[in-house]
Parts: C-alpha cells; structure tokens; sequence
C-alpha cells in the first residue's frame, strides 16, 4: 500500500501551512451522539470525558440505561471509566495538566477525580457558590475559575491545596455574553486574569481590580487567549473574529466568518491561528483573515485545544489540526530546496541503487551536519511511522559520510519515536504530539500509563529510558489491594512476591492503599515489610495500631519518632491507659520521664506528670524528690513545709529502707520552721536558704546568737561555721568584728583565709594583721603577701631576716632608691648585705 506523501494533508493558510492528521477512526458507537454530549478533553493528548448535554431533549431508548454518568475515553474511543453521577446538574467539565478530572455542580462542590478510576476528593468554593449559584468554569494547568449567577469570580490556584478567593467583581449588574481566563504563568500580576465580555466592551478582573479596556465591537459571544498568553480572539454576535494582543494595546486581524448561527467553538490552534466550528465545519482562520476550511459529514464535532494544536473529535474520527513545524515545512515543502530535503532524496535515490545519491550527499556536503539535524528533529514531528523511518534513515546515511559527527541526538530521537509510536497505539491511545511529550516529560507520561493500569508497558517504557521503577510497582500493589477479591494472605503473598529485591518499593503507601480500602488487617501485614520505621508508624497510628506503631518505633532507634507516637498517644489515651501501655516499654517510660522533667526545654517539670508516673509504678523515692523540688520552690515556708510531709508520707511506708532520706526531710521541715519563725520575727524573708545561707543572712544582719543556734541545731561543723561568719562579716564590711577575732590565739580554718577575705574586700591594712598569724609559710610567701597590701618594707624586713639578697634587691628597685620607701629599705639591708 503506497504511503501519502506529508504535504497531502497540508493546507496553507497565508504564509503557514497547517495539516491535520488523522489520529484514529471510528473511535465512537453511531447510536453515540456527540451532539448531545458536552465534550471535554484533558491536555496533552488526555482523555476525553462526556457527559449528557442536560439542555438537550433526548428520545427515550428502553434499551439503555439512562441513569446519568460521566463517561471516560481515550482518544481513540477505548472506554476507561464510567462514574456515576447523581450530584445534580453539571456546571463545569474540564481536566487539569496533570489529567485530573474537574466536576463542578450548580452549588459550588468540585469534584477533582485524580485517577481516572473514580476516586476522588471534595471541596466546596464557598464564598456564597450555594446561595447564587455557579454558571460556568473556565480551567488552566493546576486551578480554575468559577463565575456565579451575580457575576462573582471564584479563583482556586491549586487542586492539591483549595483555597478559594475571590476575584474583584465586575462594574453593576451587565450581563456577561462570553468570558475567558489568562493563566497565572502568563499575567504580570501572576495572578490569573478573566475576560468579561459586558456590554460592548471587554473588562479584566484580576485579584485586586476589575478594569475596562474601552472595546467598542462587541458583545462577543466567545473570547479565547493563546496557549503563550499573548493574544486574545474575540468573536461578535455580527460573525466577525478579531484577534488583539492580550494586554488589547494592538489589534492585529479581523475575519467575517458571514455566520449568523453562532459557532459552538472557538479555540486557537498553537498561537498562530484561531479555529472555529459549527456543527460539521471548521474554520481555520490565521494572519490577516487568511483562512482554510475543513468538512465532516459524521455529525457534530467537538474541539479539544491542546497547548500546539488542536484535536477534532467526532463520532467517526480524530483528527489532530496543528501548523505543520518549520523542520518539517523545511524538508517536505514542495519546490524545497534544502539540505534536509536533498539528503532525504539521496536515501530515496540509495534504495534505487542510483548514482545520484552520491551527487545529492556532495552538493549539501558543506551543510551536512545542518541537513542530519534537520531530518532527525522532523522525524519527531512526523505521525506516521513510514515517514518517521525514511528520514532517520537520510539522517543515518548522512552520519555514516561524515568522519565525526555526535549522534546523541540521534539516538534520543529514536528512543523518543519509539515510545511515542508506542503510546499511540489505538489500545492506549495517547496520541502525544513530540511537544507535548517534551513539556508532559517521560515521568508524566508513565504517570498516565499508570491511571490507565497499562503497568506492562510503563515498565518496558521506563526500563528504556532509564527511569526508576519503584513508582510503578507500588502503583500496581495499591491496585491490586484494592480491587484483589483473593484473601488478605494470598494478596500480601503475591504483593510481597513480585516486589521482593526491587529497590525503593514503598510498602507504607500499599498499606495505606489496603487501609483507604478498608482492609486493616492485610495493610497491617504489609507495613512488616517496610524497613523505614518513619514510615510505618504514621500509618500504624492512624489504624489504631498504638502499641504496635510504639514497639516499632522503639524498635528504630529513633528518639524523635518515639517521641513523636508517645505525644500522640497521649493526646488520644487516658492517663491510665497511656501508663499502661509505656509500663511493659522501659524505653517509653525513660523518654517519658525525660520529657516530663524539661516539658518546655527551659528546664521546668511537668511535676503532675511525674507524679502520676511514679505513683504508677510505685517508685516513692522518685515521687518523693518531685515535692522536694516543688517545696525548692516555694515562695512561702508554709507551703513548703507541706510539700515536704507529703514527701515524707510517700516514704513512711518502707521507713527502713529509706532512714536517711526521712531524716533529711526532717532536717529540711525543721529548718523550715525555723526560717518561719525568724520571718515573723525579723520582717525579713529566709524561706529557700539553706542552713548555711540562713547562717550567713543571720551574721550579716548582726543576728550572732541567732547564728549559733542554727548551727547548734543542724550540728554544723566548726570550721564550717567559722568559714560561714568571716564571709557574713566581709560581705557585710564589719572591719571592727574581724579586727577582734584577729586578737584570738586560733582559727580553727587557719589565718590565711583572713587574709585573702579581707585583701579582696579592699583593706589591706586589715589583711596586713593577718600576715604575722599565718604560720608554716614560705618566707617568699610572706614577702608576697606584704607586698600585696603594699607593705614593701615589712617584705624587705622579713627579706633581711632571712637574708634572701636577691628579694630584697627587687623589693629596692620596685620602691625606687629616691623614695622614702626605698631608703627606708636600703637601711634595712645595708648592715647585712654590705657591698
């Protein structure tokens, strides 16, 4: 069978040829009537969705069922889904980049079906959607808009996230004819933008304000904007089509289509041409009003816009319209005369074993590298598989002439062609133009593959291209849990069986998948074979699996996700039940006692906490040294007094084994007691101190007595005692008080202690007193510790004593010879260290 040259399908429309390839045929049932379906279609070579035209009487067939779906199709017309539908009437049909389907009813509840298998998730626009109503949608890559009977504009930038906002509403009550959106990508604001056709005129709403751009040709009855967002077609009541540029600066073409009936749409093709339909005719209108016309005699046909062309669908065919790419223009345009063309002659000439495809290989030789480039890059852009061949053929004999040429390319665009050709295919049907491929990426396309169940040829695409296979695997596993009618253990056998040694497989994702389905115990099953515990526990949470979701993160090692099931456990547990669980778990219980103790990261307790704990677990001690530490704290003795009786009551029980813990708290009630009475007493506050701070206060306010009885009653040590006073009397500066103990014969802390005290506390002359007493020391020690209370002489007297020249030497020379001092020293040394 001879294969039509490419140009065959060309038809030129001004200086631009377009073609429309004829994608598939007989794709839909001839009792299906298109005609009375709204038709909408997911980007990219996406599935097509229809639903019954409610506006639209259709005679009764007792044959069929006429319960309402929303039925889904590849473009071939292969059935994917049927979804029920019983929501009441459809206000908004359309598809997201990512091939999700968006329903959206008169009361503002949006349907986004993520999978093509009827699963979906739910939110509403709000924003009084169920009180006016919606009236239509309009959708772009990730979100949507919605106009309301009262002409407010809704606005949800993301499906994953919905947040609805409202757009700036349009000037008064005016009637909206047509209206149309900028996506975000495309807006200086990057905020998405609605054309509102009002009146004559044309207004633009964004997020902030609604402006008039002053037109004076409408009202238009459709308004549509370039895939790149930088023009828009506008389309009269009067028949006539103007094409401006989107910021309505320049108006660039006019074409009358002389229609009075209203077309039932109006799209562009890629960003050069605008394309119109009636029911069996479309036109295809580009620069300056040039036009070409197409004719189907199979019933109404349906548009779906793509972002480089656009499909035809009717009952019998689909056809994709689309300008034809300057590569290929390039090499099949007739009277061409390039390089690409010559070489893809020379192979031509090859298979005919002629002469002249050297002769064609030695005219384009100097652009040769030009002309494989060429070839190769419209093989991607060619549908048909014999031409695809022919001219990476040329490309192949043109490599093989040069010495050096890099072949990358090359190979890319066969590996490209190969999985193209292959998703094409009328039994998967995605007839991806080579754009579409590069801006969908082989990671969305398998994503496709998968929402399809097509898992076999997912694998054998992503094993050629060298993409990860784990996103399948556990996609066909999630299925499988899902729809599988075999028992619990069959299912996770044959799951766990296929997926064993594939690297990367999500078993959480699986279980999650089992449990959505309602199968606990299988999701249960399969979480034991996932090894990231992070991953189990969550899952094992949700399910009510607490204990088990505790063991494996103790099991882990990992503290914070310990911490994480024991915060949640807590949250959801009563305080018995959540002790219970923790008792048998040391791991648990430590953790819980450790976060208890520092619950703000500041160091405070949560003492209600630890008390209940150890009450749980009968450790008294532990409860015990939680009141003492509350009674540390205590601004009023009373009521530290009584926190400590209750932590002697814990230990009451077992006085035996914890004799000198009681006595302690004996010690520590007693001193309480007294501290209250001194505060009655002194109108001063001692509650908190300890015996020996006490001690101190008491000799600093000049309490000696007072002192003493403290320290006969707790036994305080004597040289303890002595320590405690000289540092009251220092602090307190009481020069006269320490100047008397210096005349006693003995210190039980030694003299030393005197001296340093008082030398910091800035008397030396004090401290100076303190030198002679101090007995065992160094004769160097004794000179330093006069020199430091600025005694030179009495250092250069004790130097003398000892005959040490060399001190005294330095002691003259610090004085100076001049000086009072210094003579003074001199003398000293002269009747023994005579020169």
């Amino acid at each position: 069978m001879e294969v039509a040259h490419p140009t065959a399908g060309w038809e030129q429309v001004g200086e631009l040829f377009y073609r429309k390839t004829q994608l598939y045929t007989g794709i839909f049932d001839l009792d299906l009537d298109l005609d009375n379906y709204i038709v909408a279609g997911a980007p990219y070579g996406g599935a097509i969705a229809l639903y019954r035209d409610d506006s639209k009487l259709v005679a009764f067939q007792p044959t069929k069922v006429s319960k309402p779906s929303i039925d889904i199709y590849s473009c071939a017309g292969r059935p994917i889904r049927s979804i029920g539908w019983d929501k009441g009437p459809i206000k908004g049909l359309g598809w997201s980049e990512d091939e999700k389907l968006l329903v959206v009813t008169a009361d503002g509840t949006v349907r986004c079906y993520y999978d093509l298998q009827g699963d979906f998730t739910q939110f509403s626009l709000g924003n009084g959607s169920e009180e006016q109503g919606v009236k239509s949608c309009k959708f772009y890559d990730h979100g949507m808009v919605a106009l309301l009977s009262n002409n407010t504009l809704i606005t949800v930038s993301s499906y994953h996230e919905p947040r609805p906002k409202l757009l700036a509403p349009p000037p008064g009550e005016g009637e909206v004819h047509s209206w149309n959106i900028i996506p975000p990508a495309y807006t200086l604001s990057r905020s998405v933008e609605v054309l509102l056709s009002i009146g004559n005129t044309v207004y633009v709403s964004d997020a902030t304000e609604c402006e008039d751009r002053y037109l004076d040709i409408g009202p238009f009855t459709h308004m549509c904007v370039s895939p790149n967002g930088k023009f828009a077609a506008l389309y009269t009541t009067t028949g006539t089509a103007h094409v401006i540029t989107s910021d309505f600066q320049n108006r660039l073409s006019e074409y009358d289509s002389r229609s009075k009936i209203p077309p039932k749409y109006f799209e562009w093709c890629g960003n050069d041409a605008v394309v119109i339909a009636w029911e069996d005719e479309v036109h295809l209108v580009g620069p300056g009003g040039s036009l070409a016309r197409f004719y189907y005699d199979s019933g109404r046909v349906h548009l779906v816009p793509d972002y480089d062309g656009v499909r035809v669908i009717a009952n019998d065919t689909c056809d994709f319209l689309q300008r034809v790419p300057n590569v290929v223009e390039d090499v099949f345009r007739l009277g061409t005369d390039s390089p690409a063309s010559i070489l893809l002659d020379a192979v031509e000439q090859l298979d005919m074993q002629s002469p002249k495809a050297d002769d064609n290989i030695q005219l384009i030789r100097p652009n040769l590298v030009e002309a494989i480039d060429t070839c190769v890059n419209a093989a991607g852009h060619e549908f048909s598989i014999h031409w695809q061949k022919q001219l990476l053929k040329a490309a192949s004999f043109g490599k093989s002439v040069l010495d050096i040429y890099n072949s990358d390319d090359f190979v890319d665009m066969c590996e490209t062609l190969r999985v193209l050709n292959a998703v094409r295919f009328f039994e998967i049907g995605l007839p991806l133009s080579y754009e579409q491929y590069q801006r969908l990426t082989p990671s969305g396309l398998i994503s496709r593959l998968l929402n399809r169940h097509e898992y076999p040829l997912a694998l054998r695409i992503a094993g050629y291209l060298r993409l990860p296979t784990d996103k399948i695997y556990v996609h066909w596993a999630s299925t499988k849990v899902k729809v599988g009618a075999e028992e619990d253990e069959t299912i996770c056998r044959k799951v766990v069986d296929k997926l064993s040694g594939k690297p990367g497989i999500s078993f959480e994702a699986i279980a999650r998948a089992a449990y959505d389905e309602g199968r606990g115990r299988l999701a249960t099953e399969l979480l034991n074979h996932e090894p990231r515990a992070g991953r189990q526990v969550p899952l094992l949470l949700s399910m009510e699996e607490d204990e088990l979701a505790l063991d494996k993160a103790i099991e882990s090692g990992d503290t914070d996700l310990v911490y994480y099931v024991l915060h949640q456990l807590r949250r959801k547990l009563p305080l018995a039940s959540f002790f219970r669980v923790i008792s048998s778990r040391p791991t648990a219980t430590a953790l819980v006692e450790a976060s208890a103790r520092d619950s703000d990261g500041e160091g405070h307790e949560d003492t209600a906490l630890l008390k209940d704990l150890y009450y749980q677990d009968d450790r008294r001690l532990d409860g015990s040294a939680v009141f003492i530490r509350e009674a540390l704290k205590q601004p009023e003795s009373r009521t530290a007094g009584d926190k400590l009786v209750l932590a002697a009551k814990l230990l009451a029980d077992n006085a035996k084994e914890n004799a000198f813990e009681l006595a302690s708290l004996k010690e520590a009630a007693s001193l309480l007691h007294m501290q209250q009475a001194l505060e009655s007493n002194l109108t001063d506050t001692f509650t908190g101190l300890s015996v020996n701070q006490t001690m101190f206060k008491l000799i600093k306010l000049g309490y000696h007595s007072r002192a003493k009885k403290i320290q006969s009653e707790f036994k305080v040590p004597e040289k303890v005692a002595w320590w405690i006073r000289l540092q009251a009397l220092v602090a307190k500066r009481d020069w006269s008080e320490i100047e008397e103990i210096s005349k006693t014969r003995k210190s039980p802390i030694g003299w030393e202690p005197f001296f340093n005290q008082t030398l910091q506390a800035g008397n030396p002359r004090l401290a100076a007193a303190f030198v002679p007493k101090c007995t065992g020391l160094e004769p160097a020690t004794i000179m330093t510790m006069y020199e430091k209370c600025g005694m030179r002489v009495k250092a250069a007297e004790e130097a003398v004593r000892v005959k040490d020249a060399e001190a005294w030497a330095k002691l003259l020379e610090a004085a100076g010879r001049n000086t009072q001092e210094g003579r003074e020293i001199e003398r000293l040394g002269l009747a023994v260290f005579r020169k």
